[in-house]
This record gives structure tokens, C-alpha cells and sequence, in this order.
């Protein structure tokens, strides 16, 4: 059995780290990219991976990563574009340097490292680009102009690889979760309870949870094992989608 080789963007914590955990259990050999260089190296490490320290805004650390990942593997089976974060202003007081920051992580960088892997994948005739995006891929909220707008693009960008990746054999689809019981949301709920004057408890259950139907966060390693189903040959027919976990939220 030929070793697969599979690239985790924002791998050293939350989401990224759960997909990380759970390939390298799968039997991959798990490339993790972050700017948080010495949990990033532990948990390379612990998972008998690799680590790159990749500033994904800039196009170089984009290259930098696959061409790494190349160098020391030969190709790359697996790109789990998980690599984000958030910030929170109305549009008028949106600062444009978040703007441009935002996009080119969450967005520009997906294209370009999908980009950078295409060719080994169509080499090999087997490939998967597993996005994960939101339920704000789907839907909006106010105040979240460019994660919106990032997360609505990479679906687009999904769907584009999807029909031109079928003939090789690659794959490409968009994960959309709901709240996540990450570090990032985490630091979401005390932001919201101040804001609000609320508890933390109550900013889950009166806002996060408010539009749906089963009443709890989602745990990463719940995410976790939707990528790793996508990313094992059982899915090979599932491609070009956005795929809700999102507790019913869109049901309504």
C-alpha cells in the first residue's frame, strides 16, 4: 500500500490539529503548516509527521510549503485547507489591512496550494483538496464581511476544482460546520459575553445556538472524521460539494 501524504493547513490547534490526529491514525503521513512553530513542531512530532513553518498570507510560504512537502515526499495525496481565523466590525469600521489579510489566507491561499499540489495529484491520478469552510459559506452573518466573503468564495473555488480535477482522479469538496469548540470560538464566546453582558453559557445557547436544531458545539474531532471519509477512497463519487454540518441550522 502506497503511503499517502497529506497536507494540514492551521494544524497545531483546534480543527487543523483534529485532521491532523486523525489522518496520521489513518496511516498518512501528515504535513503540518503553521505559524506557531513549537506546537506545531510537538505535534508533528508526536504524530511521526512533518512540520513547516508557512506564512500562508504570502504567496512565497504558500510555495514554500508544497514545494517542502515535495522535496522530502515526492508528492502529496491530501490537502486539508483548514487555515483561518476571524475578526468582527461592522463594514463601515472593517479595517482594510484585515480585509486583504483574511482573504489571502482564507482564500487565496487554498487556490494557490491547490494550485502547487494539482500536478503530483494528476501525476498519480488520485488526489483529494478538502476545504473546510462554515456554515457561513452558506449563510451570512452581520459584522463578518471578509470571513463570509472568504468562506462563500472558497465553495466556488471548490466547485471550479471539482470539474477539472474528475478525469484525474482528484476530488475537491468544502466541509461547512457550524460552532466548533475551537480556541477561535472560544475566544468568540468571551467576546460575545462582554459585549452582550452575558455569560459565557448563555451567549452559546441564546446566539450561537439559537438557529439550531440539536443544541450543542460541535467537537473537532467530529470534523475530523468527515475529512478523513473524504479523503479515503469510499468517497471517491462525492466531489464539488458543500457539505453542512451544521447542527440543522440550515433547515430552516
Amino acid at each position: 500500500m502506497t503511503l499517502k501524504i497529506a497536507i494540514v493547513t492551521g494544524g497545531a490547534s483546534g480543527i487543523g490539529l483534529a485532521c491532523a490526529e486523525r489522518l496520521a491514525a489513518d496511516g498518512m503521513r501528515v504535513v503540518i503548516a503553521d505559524m506557531n512553530e513549537n506546537a506545531g513542531a510537538a505535534h508533528a512530532k508526536r504524530l511521526a509527521g512533518d512540520f513547516v513553518l508557512a506564512d500562508l498570507t504570502q504567496r512565497k510560504g504558500c510555495r514554500h510549503l508544497v514545494d517542502e512537502t515535495l522535496r522530502k515526499h515526492g508528492t502529496v495525496h491530501v490537502l486539508v485547507n483548514n487555515a483561518g481565523y476571524q475578526h468582527v466590525a461592522p463594514i463601515e469600521e472593517f479595517p482594510e489591512d484585515q480585509w486583504e489579510r483574511m482573504i489571502a489566507l482564507m482564500l487565496t491561499a487554498p487556490f494557490l496550494l491547490t494550485r502547487y499540489c494539482w500536478p503530483a495529484m494528476q501525476k498519480q491520478k488520485w488526489g483529494r483538496v478538502v476545504n473546510i469552510a462554515s456554515i457561513h459559506a452558506l449563510v451570512a452573518s452581520p459584522f463578518k464581511v471578509a470571513y463570509i466573503a472568504a468562506k462563500h468564495g472558497l465553495v466556488g473555488l471548490t466547485r471550479t476544482a471539482a470539474l477539472e480535477g474528475g478525469e484525474s482522479g482528484i476530488t475537491a469538496n468544502a466541509i461547512c460546520p457550524a460552532y466548533v469548540r475551537t480556541p477561535l470560538v472560544d475566544n468568540q464566546i468571551a467576546d460575545q459575553a462582554k459585549a452582550n453582558r452575558m455569560s459565557p453559557e448563555e451567549v452559546i445557547g441564546k446566539i450561537m445556538l439559537a438557529p439550531a436544531a440539536v443544541k450543542r458545539l460541535i467537537e473537532p474531532a467530529e470534523v475530523a472524521g468527515f475529512v478523513s471519509y473524504l479523503c479515503s477512497d469510499a468517497a471517491g463519487t462525492i466531489t464539488g460539494s458543500a457539505l453542512t454540518m451544521d447542527l440543522g441550522w440550515t433547515a430552516r
